[in-house]
């Protein structure tokens, strides 16, 4: 196995030494004013917040340091897996590799939309998403969280590269389904299925897309590409080529951007959930819009508004609008009053945000209230749109597809100090992980070492499969993508695969699902019964 820590004796003066001697400061550094930047900015947040009782800021930091705790544990697995090849390769010392990995997951977090984040709980029962200040609140995202945590643990602990997002996405079911059973089919809801099963796609799919398409980059490389050092495995203590290092370390780059735009967002729609349900004051609402864009939401919504009235055939108000609109997302199914309450609470969010001249300046007794009551008109407007039921014309279907942007904008929103904690978690994570998946992934997936094109090809696919997921806002997972690739060079390559390690692999992406909703539902039972 190559020496992934030790510096070449005969570069001790050169800038390769000097680079590991200034990566380890320059990563503490890095770490320490992401740390001094998160608590500040929190700090600042919680300034307008008036509580009679310390224990939601209690619960808030049990709470927040969970989830990071799950985003620093998902750094063993998902973000090791970008600088497997870099590091296995001796393009980039480890420490510098982590850094400049976490540098650029932080930027792929800072330009995403958050559709991952909150497509991922679109999977939870609309009651606990509502209802995320509440005791069953706490124990869905407890539940959650310590699910996850204690499975990435015990496979990042046999050295196996686990899917983080299979095992957040199967605590959500677990969740899902125990909710249901335990509340039974009335009054309450269970799993999205819809959505689960597009999630459950692009999680299935995509290894199988790293697969074939890095053997077949790789093959297609070996015709136009003849040269015999990149098709070579490392030397020991010795970096490649500078134009294959380049190329390695440019891929890395790409990997880590991709992995912060998809896998980054993973914990973050948590963390706002525990944000929302401790504070909501703060958080409930995005108190970036800015007075103009209030006015416009509030025009926006006066239009869909006019538009819904076209399809309410004439129906009397009902008694509780929420109540009936949040009965359609739970059953998906519409009824004669369906669209008639709809419009009662787009008039409703109206009157409650119209007096105020900014979202920040809504009164804080109703602001949880207002937040709800925007969730669940996103949420039909979106099952709406899919179901194409009632059917509107091209022109009103436009307009609620506006309006529903509208209120996703002021609903759906990641602060960018939370965006920087997960980064910094992440970072933690892959620092203290890297080398178990890093000598997984160079030595004991194919029976001879991992060369640098075999690297630069899965790492290439790998950037692309990652990329073109965010867009359509569907989860993949960075591991399994990568560590499939890494298998189908192996097999283009005909240097035969490790059958150990592969049937441990699909061993593990066979059972993080069923796993994880077990241990996750068995944790929500416990949970509510706790709090």
């Amino acid at each position: 196995m190559p020496d992934l820590t030790l510096p070449d004796s005969n570069d001790s003066n050169g800038p390769r030494s000097l680079g590991r001697r200034l990566s380890m400061p320059l990563f503490l550094v890095v770490i320490a004013a992401g740390i001094i930047y998160c608590v500040t900015h929190l700090m600042q947040d919680l300034e307008s917040v008036q509580q009679s009782s310390i224990l939601p800021y209690v619960l808030l930091g049990v709470a927040l340091m969970i989830a990071l705790g799950f985003e620093f544990v998902n750094g063993f697995h998902d973000t090791a897996n970008a600088v497997a090849t870099v590091i296995y390769t001796h393009s980039l010392a480890p420490n510098l590799a982590v850094v400049w990995s976490g540098a650029w997951n932080f930027l792929g977090v800072l330009v995403s939309s958050g559709a991952v984040a909150f497509g991922i709980l679109q999977l939870l029962p609309v009651e606990l998403i509502l209802g995320v200040g509440t005791s069953q609140g706490f124990a869905m995202v407890f539940a959650l969280l310590i699910a996850a945590i204690i499975w990435n643990l015990g496979t990042w602990a046999l050295g196996i590269p686990s899917s983080s997002s299979h095992t957040l996405i199967g605590s959500v079911i677990g969740v899902g389904l125990m909710n249901q059973m335990m509340h039974g089919p009335s009054g309450t809801s269970g799993v999205d299925w819809g959505q689960a099963l597009a999630v459950g796609k692009s999680l299935l799919f995509s290894p199988l897309v790293g697969f074939i398409l890095a053997g077949l980059l790789l093959y297609v490389m070996k015709l136009v590409v003849r040269v015999p050092a990149l098709y070579k495995e490392p030397k020991k203590n010795t970096p490649p080529p500078f134009w294959i290092r380049c190329l390695l370390i440019l891929t890395c780059t790409g990997v880590s951007f991709a992995h912060g735009s998809n896998d980054g967002q993973k914990g973050m729609g948590l963390i706002m959930l525990i944000l929302i349900g401790t504070v909501p004051t703060a958080y409930a609402l995005n108190k970036a819009v800015t007075p103009a864009e209030t006015q416009t939401f509030l025009s926006v919504g006066h239009h869909a508004s006019e538009v819904l009235g076209k399809y309410t055939n004439g129906a009397a108000p009902v008694a509780d609008p929420r109540a009936m609109v949040q009965h359609y997302v739970q059953t998906k199914t519409v009824e004669p009053d369906t669209v008639v309450a709809l419009k009662q609470l787009t008039d409703l969010i109206d009157a409650q945000v119209g007096p105020s001249s900014s979202m920040a300046t809504v009164p804080q007794g109703l602001v949880n209230n207002v937040r709800n009551n925007m969730y669940v008109t996103s949420e039909a407007l979106r099952l709406m749109d899919k179901q194409k039921a009632p059917v509107f014309t091209a022109d009103d279907a436009a307009v609620l597809k506006n309006f529903k942007g509208q209120l996703d904008h002021s609903t759906k929103f990641i602060p960018t100090w939370v965006k920087v904690a997960v980064a910094v978690a992440l970072g933690l994570g892959t620092m203290v992980g890297w080398k178990r998946i890093v000598v997984t992934v160079g030595e004991r997936i194919g029976k001879t070492h991992l060369t640098y094109g075999q690297g630069a090809s899965a790492e290439l696919v790998a950037m692309l499969t990652i990329g073109a997921a965010d867009v359509y806002g569907l989860p993949v997972s960075t591991t399994h993508v990568l560590s499939s690739g890494v298998a189908g060079t192996m097999a283009a390559n005909g240097s035969g695969l490790q059958w150990r390690t592969v049937r441990s692999l699909a061993l593990a992406w066979i059972l993080t699902l069923p796993v994880s909703i077990g241990l996750a539902a068995g944790l929500f039972w416990v949970f509510r019964g706790l709090f």
